[in-house]
């Protein structure tokens, strides 16, 4: 496990690389001239080359792309255009609120979309399973905007359940009171494609030769899904869950603009408004190091819920 583990993070190197060259590349030769986004409207040709020196990006570009790595070795990736902050203060300040709204998103919807989807396969083919199908179907016809929009006027404006905007410096009000809201509406948008991708998981495993024999034995039906089919079953269930982890930061950021949580989504949002490269390039590359490094982990959980597989 071990040998496989140093093995994987080794190989991460280049892809890391990889990634670090096509980010300079897009921002250096697509991104535009960062010097006369700084100056401003009116600005004068020494000032314009003075910004250049300042950020080096009147070196030649091997130099300008060693700047680079050195930033994301050393998680230094200066200050922000805009606001003068530094880049690595914003990622950490703004982490936070994103994974009061996460990690709790993330536990609820795994807990009852593998409800579901086992009751679905346990009443396979009853009306149970058509009825909860064409929920899921409906469930996902409708727009995120839609779904802000009605319960945000419905349940904060007409029933003052909810506050409609606001975060506070105290963890917990954050998640028993601003948070709420925004949870049950990213629940009632993520559970519904969840439930219809973790039904096809397990109805493959119902089908299997293993399951059939445990049925001839005489095992009850619940324990068939709740024990055999569960666990094999629980490995595309952790590949989906740990490859949209990364994502589910920045996918948030409808959520995090529309009730003013100050978590990374929206920060990337403004960021792309105001033209601040900085941010831009470091919740890029931090993104990228994530998925690598939740896709490792998700190997290792392989191996723990079925021992029998070899990671090579």
């Amino acid at each position: 496990m071990s040998a496989y583990i140093l093995r994987r993070l080794w190989q991460m190197i280049p892809t890391l690389l990889g990634v670090i060259i096509l980010v300079f590349l897009i921002f250096n030769w697509v991104g535009g001239d960062p010097a006369y986004i700084l100056s401003g409207k009116i600005s004068r040709p020494e000032q314009i080359q003075a910004i250049r020196q300042q950020l080096g990006i009147d070196q030649p570009i091997y130099v300008q792309l060693w700047i680079f790595i050195k930033q994301v070795l050393s998680f230094n990736f200066g200050n922000s255009w805009s606001t003068g902050e530094s880049v690595g203060h914003i990622v950490i300040s703004r982490l936070g609120p994103s994974l009061t709204l996460l990690i709790p998103l993330i536990i609820l919807q795994t807990i009852i979309a593998v409800s579901l989807a086992l009751v679905i396969g346990l009443f396979h083919g009853r009306w149970i399973d058509r009825a909860l199908m064409m929920f899921c179907t409906f469930a996902m016809s409708i727009s995120i905007l839609v779904y802000i929009i009605v319960f945000q006027y419905f349940l904060a404006y007409k029933l003052d359940w909810f506050p409609v905007q606001g975060w506070s410096d105290h963890a917990w009000i954050n998640l028993i009171s601003y948070a709420l809201l925004p949870i049950i509406i990213m629940l009632a948008v993520s559970v519904a494609p969840t439930v219809r991708l973790y039904r096809s998981f397990i109805l493959d495993e119902i089908h299997q030769d293993y399951v059939r024999t445990a049925r001839a034995k005489g095992v009850s039906e619940t324990r068939v899904l709740f024990v055999h089919v569960l666990r094999n079953a629980a490995i595309p269930i952790v590949t989906d869950i740990m490859s949209n982890l990364p994502a589910l930061l920045i996918g948030a950021f409808l959520i995090e603009r529309f009730f003013g949580i100050p978590g990374i989504g929206r920060e990337v949002i403004l960021s792309v408004e105001r033209s601040d490269f900085p941010v831009i390039k470091a919740v890029t590359v931090y993104i990228a190091a994530l998925t690598m490094i939740f896709n490792l982990l998700a190997d290792i959980i392989y191996k723990a819920l079925d021992p029998r597989l070899e990671l090579k």
